[in-house]
């Protein structure tokens, strides 16, 4: 499979089973087409099929070279991962390793967010603080179905976790007392709103948590229209400064700050900007996903404004790189080196196998999204899975088992999109989010021409 695109004066060809980027000229570009299905044809036909802009002469050689890439199998080459899939499907429902948790510390909230879809922290339930006693029995729980796992995530989420910090830190500190006992080694998160973020929390973090996510839409208008406090004011003034702390106080690593864009900020490229100039190098801002009727819903006939806004940021970016001013925006990372191992390339995340969300009651969750949702309730702290027909439903969802991933030049970056997102847009895990498979499909492009331009 063969995916061609022109983006800020580069041609580009991605030769999608083996994942090789070829910057061409206008004559490679055009002959690469016209050379897929019949990579022997003669010269005389691609000057026709060309339309005799070319000279036969150049476009002889030009074939030849598409050849020599062919031959040396980084261009028309076959998908060889489609067989390895069912293999890797058993061996993964047969012998599920749980590798991260996503702790719900706090089923609660001193912010209203517009968009949020834990309901402020009630997540079609009620509100609630995770006790010590259920944490426990969580890192428990994650250490005795780690396997031979040695390196295990642990987010604490909410809700807003600080509200419960003294359980944040009763938990990893029983964490930090069984590591050696069980040859494990824990990487904790912590994502925060930032509104009681103090220097006491922001000196544990900086400890014990391995990342920080810090959450801001942007600029001020825009994150306090989406993210105002209980009683109704804005958000920003009070968190910003507190964030420029964190990310300084990281030396501007193991953090990043993450906002959602709405119908209401479609020029969300001026938010990621703001924030850069604001101090922040990591930088993450992400379409919303809600009900469609809400009335800052993204919408169909925002799409194209919504990928010239990823245009708008990928040339920025270059630039701003180009002067010295470091900026690494979450979604434009891509590795067309190594990559993610082939598991993760074609099932994505993990969730209800490998990464699982755990209530304040202990309930279990393929993930933070589904909290709440009876259906899809595995078991809980007490009792593990009780119901392993759901983990190895998802266990066995992946690019293959999704139609409209099959033909889509994106699915290897992608694996597939979030789950939460295709059950919620189409009822289904294997179903697809359309609007948020357009703009992944332009992350990656624009991702793409980014490394190209780097590499001139």
């Amino acid at each position: 499979m063969i995916h061609q695109y022109k983006n800020n004066g580069y041609n580009i060809v991605l030769d999608v089973n083996s994942g090789a980027v070829h910057i061409m000229d206008s004559l490679g570009y055009d002959l690469v087409p016209l050379m897929e299905q019949d990579i022997n044809i003669d010269t005389d036909s691609l000057f026709e099929k060309t339309g005799g802009i070319y000279a036969k002469e150049e476009i002889e050689e030009a074939a030849a070279e598409i050849r020599e890439l062919a031959n040396a199998g980084s261009l028309y080459t076959n998908d060889v991962f489609e067989p390895y899939i069912e293999k890797f499907t058993d061996n993964k429902n047969a012998h599920p390793i749980v590798k991260a948790l996503c702790l719900h510390i706090a089923h609660d909230c001193n912010l209203r967010c517009r968009y949020c879809f834990a309901e402020e922290g009630e997540y079609h339930g009620r509100r609630a603080l995770m006790s010590f006693e259920v944490g426990k029995k969580a890192i428990d729980f994650l250490v005795a179905n780690s396997g031979n796992r040695v390196n295990l995530e642990v987010d604490f989420f909410g809700g807003e976790p600080t509200m419960n910090f003294s359980v944040v830190k009763e938990i990893v500190e029983y964490g930090r007392s069984i590591e050696k006992e069980h040859n494990k080694k824990f990487r904790f998160t912590l994502t925060t709103n930032g509104v009681l973020l103090d220097h006491e929390i922001l000196e544990y973090a900086n400890k014990e948590m391995h990342n920080l996510v810090l959450s801001i839409d942007g600029r001020k208008e825009v994150n306090d229209r989406m993210r105002p406090t209980a009683n109704g004011k804005g958000s920003y003034d009070i968190i910003m400064p507190k964030f420029k702390k964190a990310a300084e106080s990281r030396n501007q690593t193991n953090y990043y700050v993450r906002g959602t864009y709405t119908h209401y900020n479609r020029d969300f490229s001026k938010d990621v900007l703001h924030l850069h100039d604001q101090g922040f190098e990591q930088i993450s801002v992400e379409p919303v996903v809600c009900d469609p009727k809400e009335d800052y819903a993204l919408r169909e006939e925002d799409l194209p404004f919504l990928l010239e806004q990823y245009d708008i940021l990928a040339k920025e970016i270059i630039k701003r790189r180009k002067e010295g001013r470091f900026i690494n925006f979450f979604h434009f990372m891509i590795d067309l080196e190594g990559g993610p191992c082939v598991a993760k390339r074609l099932s994505g995340c993990g969730a209800g196998c490998e990464y699982l969300a755990v209530t304040p009651w202990g309930d279990i969750y393929p993930c933070h999204q589904f909290v709440g949702e009876e259906q899809f309730l595995l078991g809980n702290v007490d009792e593990g899975i009780v119901k392993p027909e759901i983990s190895r439903e998802f266990g066995a969802c992946n690019v293959y088992t999704k139609e409209k991933c099959k033909d889509c030049f994106a699915k290897f970056y992608c694996s597939g999109g979030c789950m939460a997102n295709s059950y919620h847009a189409g009822g289904n895990i294997n179903a697809s989010y359309d609007i948020g498979c357009e703009l992944q499909r332009k992350r990656v492009e624009c991702s793409i021409m980014i490394k190209a331009a780097e590499a001139e």
